[in-house]
């Protein structure tokens, strides 16, 4: 019987020091599409808080007792006038360099899924900027769709 290389598993407090390093990991591949970040770090994500809460779950994949992969899902009201009153918000998607390709962003987003569908909720909602197409692909992949658009217009456009 073929056994996985991966495990699958819920976020310790002990992986925070690597999930901070995939944090910036993300950061750093949307900074391209986003030039109203600040230099440096950014934080994005209260990722103890997440690990913590009940309404969230951190999924990490590991290969050889090394994180390579992670996500988290959260649950959310909506604004008062969607349907249905929950959401789950899908956060810091992220797959080490050399790991990508090989599906784990799926692998995350499924065992998200689950755990969301457990919470009775099983819509799906995240972030991506409008020009990061790798990422679009994967999450279309996933089955997500466009639904809303961000613009904004900076004090350095040639408008008012």
């Amino acid at each position: 019987m073929n056994q996985s290389p991966y495990s699958i598993r819920q976020a310790v407090l002990t992986d925070l020091p690597i999930l901070r390093q995939f944090e910036q990991g993300v950061v750093e591949a949307e900074r391209p599409f986003a030039a109203h970040l600040r230099p440096g770090p950014a934080i994005y994500y209260d990722i103890e808080g997440l690990i913590a809460s009940a309404d969230s779950a951190v999924i990490v994949i590991e290969s050889n007792s090394r994180l390579i992969a992670c996500g988290f899902a959260r649950i959310d009201d909506q604004k008062a006038y969607y349907m249905p009153a929950k959401i789950c918000y899908i956060g810091l998607m992220y797959v080490e360099p050399e790991f990508r390709g090989m599906g784990l962003i799926s692998k995350v987003f499924e065992a998200l899924a689950q755990w969301s569908k457990n919470q009775g909720v099983a819509e799906y909602k995240l972030d991506v900027y409008a020009e990061n197409s790798s990422a679009i692909k994967a999450y279309e992949k996933l089955g997500f769709k466009a639904s809303l658009i961000e613009m904004r217009l900076g004090a350095d456009s040639d408008h008012p």
